[in-house]
Order: C-alpha cells, then sequence, then structure tokens
C-alpha cells in the first residue's frame, strides 16, 4: 500500500482520537451500519481531496465498509492532523498522502498520486481535485463515474467549468445540501474560526472591534459567535442583501476602507480574491490582527503587506509579525490560509457528521444513478437532505410531528380559503 504522511508511530494518538470523533458522529454511524450490509460502493476506487482531520478519519471507515478502496490527498497544505494520517494508513488501510506544512509542489504530488490509483468516484474539498484532472488530457481519467464536492469555493469554480462546457463528468454539490451549509458553515466555520483565532493569539475579544468581511453562512457564524464572546462586529460586504441582513442583526456595517482604520482583528470569509488589501494594510493600527477563513489563502493581499514591511518574524506558533517602515506591527495567523484548521482542529465532529454523511451517501447516490447524469453540478436529492436531518434528529432524541391526512389536503389544495 502507498503512501505519504509524516510518521507512521504517530498512529495510536490519532486512533484515539477518530475514536472520540466517532463517539460525536451518530448519522454517519448509522449510515455505516447500513453501508457493512449492503456495500453500495463495492469494486469502486475513491479519491478524496479532503482537510485530513478525526472527521475525515471517520467518513473513510464508513466509505471502506460500503465496500470502497480509498485514497486520501490533504486539501489544504496546513490542516492535515499528522496523527490522523497515520491512523488512517496503519488502522484502516487507506493510502495517505499528507503531511501538515507541505509545500505547494509536495501538495500538488500528493493530488496526483491519488489519482494515479484510477479512482472512480472523486470527492473533493475546494475543487483542486477536479482541476488537476481537467488540466490534463481527457483520456487520462476518462473512467470517473462522477464526484462530490464539499465548499462554496469548490462549487463556484466547478459552475464556472460546466457553464463553459467544460466539466467531465457529474458532480453533486454537497455544500448546497441545507444540511451542509445551514450547520456546517453557520455553526462549524462560526466556532473553530474563534477557536483558530484564540489558540494562535490567546487575545480577548471582549470588547474588540471584530471585523468580518462576507456575511454568508460562514460569515453569519463568525459574527455571531464574535458577538456572543463581547466583540464589537464589523461587517463588510458587496452584497446589499446580506449587508442589510448583518445590519438587521445588530452589526455595524461599513465599508473596508473605512473598517480598516478601527478594526482589531480581520476575517475574511468571501471566497474571493485579495479582499483585504495593500491600502487597507497602510491604514491599520498598530498591533491588528488579520486572518482568513475562506477556503483559499488568496483572500488577503499577503504580497501588498510584505511590501510594505521591513521585516518580519514568527512571534508565536502560526503567528506572523510584519513590521512596517513607519514602525507599526500587523499580524497575519496562518499564513492567511484557513485559521479554524491552521490553528485549530477544524468544525466539531458533530456538524461535520451531517457534512460527512451527504459526502457518503452522494457518493451511493452517484454510484447508483451515474449513468443517466449529465457532466453537470447537481444539488444533493432532497430525499438525502431530509434523511440526514431526520437521523440526526433521532441521534438527538428529538421527536417531531407529522401532518394529519386532512393537513396534507390542505396544503395541496386551492379549494379552501377563509
Amino acid at each position: 500500500m502507498k503512501y505519504d504522511i509524516k510518521n507512521i508511530n504517530l498512529a495510536k494518538k490519532g486512533s484515539l482520537r477518530i475514536e472520540w470523533a466517532s463517539n460525536n458522529m451518530p448519522v454517519l454511524n448509522l449510515i455505516k451500519q447500513r453501508f457493512a450490509k449492503e456495500k453500495p460502493l463495492k469494486g469502486l476506487k475513491i479519491a478524496a481531496c479532503l482537510h485530513v482531520t478525526t472527521e475525515t478519519g471517520v467518513l473513510g471507515s464508513v466509505l471502506k465498509a460500503g465496500g470502497a478502496q480509498v485514497f486520501i490527498a490533504a486539501s489544504n497544505p496546513l490542516s492535515t492532523q499528522d496523527d490522523v494520517a497515520a491512523a488512517l494508513v496503519k488502522d484502516s488501510k487507506i493510502s495517505v498522502f499528507a503531511i501538515k506544512g507541505e509545500d505547494t509542489k509536495t501538495y500538488y504530488k500528493h493530488i496526483k498520486a491519488v489519482l494515479a490509483a484510477s479512482p472512480d468516484i472523486t470527492m473533493d474539498d475546494g475543487a483542486d481535485l477536479v482541476s488537476t484532472i481537467h488540466s490534463g488530457p481527457a483520456s487520462a481519467h476518462s473512467n470517473i463515474i462522477g464526484g462530490t464536492e464539499e465548499t462554496t469555493t469548490g462549487v463556484i469554480r466547478l459552475r464556472a467549468l460546466a457553464k463553459a462546457g467544460k466539466l467531465r463528468y457529474p458532480i453533486v454539490a454537497v455544500n448546497d445540501a441545507l444540511t451542509k451549509h445551514l450547520f456546517d458553515n453557520r455553526y462549524g466555520t462560526g466556532q473553530s474560526t474563534i477557536d483558530g483565532i484564540i489558540r494562535a493569539t490567546n487575545k480577548l475579544l471582549a470588547g474588540s472591534n471584530f471585523v468580518v468581511c462576507g456575511y454568508g453562512w460562514c460569515g453569519k457564524g463568525a459574527g455571531l459567535r464574535a458577538d456572543g464572546l463581547g466583540a464589537k462586529v464589523i461587517v463588510v460586504e458587496v452584497d446589499p442583501l446580506r449587508a442589510l441582513e448583518a445590519s438587521m442583526d445588530g452589526f455595524r456595517v461599513m465599508p473596508i476602507k473605512e473598517a480598516a482604520r478601527i478594526g482589531d482583528i480581520f476575517v475574511t470569509v468571501t471566497g474571493d480574491i485579495n479582499v483585504i488589501r495593500k491600502e487597507h494594510f497602510k491604514i491599520m493600527q498598530d498591533g491588528a490582527i488579520v486572518c482568513n477563513s475562506g477556503h483559499f489563502n488568496v483572500e488577503l493581499d499577503i504580497a501588498g503587506l510584505k511590501k510594505l514591511s521591513i521585516r518580519k518574524k514568527i512571534i508565536r506558533d502560526f503567528v506572523e509579525e510584519y513590521i512596517l517602515k513607519d514602525g507599526r506591527k500587523l499580524y497575519l495567523l496562518g499564513e492567511g490560509r484557513l485559521i479554524n484548521l491552521a490553528a485549530a482542529e477544524g468544525h466539531p465532529a458533530s456538524v461535520m457528521d451531517m457534512s460527512f454523511a451527504n459526502q457518503a451517501l452522494c457518493a451511493e447516490y452517484m454510484a447508483k444513478n451515474y449513468k443517466r447524469l449529465k457532466n453537470q453540478v447537481y444539488k444533493v436529492p432532497e430525499d438525502i437532505d431530509s434523511k440526514i436531518a431526520s437521523l440526526k434528529l433521532r441521534s438527538l432524541g428529538i421527536k417531531i410531528d407529522t401532518l394529519t391526512k386532512e393537513q396534507k389536503k390542505y396544503l395541496s389544495s386551492w379549494e379552501m380559503g377563509t
């Protein structure tokens, strides 16, 4: 079995951490029980480009239980948990190609390593796996029947690919499932982003001006959690509806050029490039902290920050101090990469339970339905979304009502009025 990880001897610790995550992922465990009996993925090879975390470890075991052969590469150079990678190789016999802190060359070497297995299904988090496939000849991976995509950023890239008529196989946008983005993006990203900032800096958030760039579900989560810790939240947006929503949620809304002057901590969660630029770093106050929780490290103009600086140093783990020409100090966290995974452990297992349940069930859906699907980006089928929500409620011991026959009839008719 081929693999490339930091140290196989870290497996024991990784196994215990995966076990802890599994204890908090009841939906995936229920799916695993069924998969072990039915083997819906039997004979299939799955190439996954995901954050190699404890939760991914649980997902890997579910896919294997379903009969798949699994190959995993990291979807971000700083998100790998090396002990988890070791446990997946040693205990689960899953080929893993991921090392925390790997350089860009190694990162893409690892992606190509999972593709060398000639997968039938791809499972992506950011679309780097799919974009690597599509940058080569179509004949190279013609056996792929379909895939899934986990993130907002990845779905945007794939829809652009499909719109250009260049997408080579059908992909399900797992990110768009309600049981994913309403919970993972809001509660998962919200909590883990704050967790990463605090672990990296040990700063008190209460009383600080906390600037959130982007008020999608991830931005809402970060703003909500920062507000709960006593920060004074400022939202930067380009979408009038989201800006209005942020205002009505009780947050101050202003352009980045105004927020840059007064912010203490800045978080970008937009999925776009150069949200905080050189001209904004120029006017930030001494001691300002900047970080990113969007998938790629493109939201902060790091090159611009370097040009303004006379020197830099690593002052704490995941904290780079940039000393500007006028003596001010600005602090960049996690190299501008996902702060919630660079400096912390990513989303809590209980929320990833739903996201990865979508991944597992959509892989099964693709295996059963690929022949009738076109080379497009598809939404998660409503019955899968609903099933996951029902399983989550069941695991929490929560019961809900069902419609009566009279209520169903009323909702499907037009005759009855006032």
